[in-house]
């Protein structure tokens, strides 16, 4: 007989920089490698922001 347990969704697997891979499939190393891609971009995209942002600052309080 099955338990409620075994009808739940897996839970995302939270990846820890240097952490042991050896339990992990293929399939669960491709979705990791995307979910970091992912991450990666959104890192990318806040840092465009605010690197833009600085550079307006110091334009307008240019003398």
């Amino acid at each position: 007989m099955f338990d409620d347990a075994d009808n739940r969704p897996r839970p995302k697997a939270h990846h820890e920089i240097g952490q042991d891979l050896s339990a992990l499939s293929v399939s669960d190393l491709d979705e990791r490698i995307e979910t970091l891609r992912r991450e990666i971009a959104r890192l990318e995209e806040d840092r465009r922001r605010k690197q833009a942002s600085q550079e307006a600052a110091r334009a307008a309080f240019k003398f």
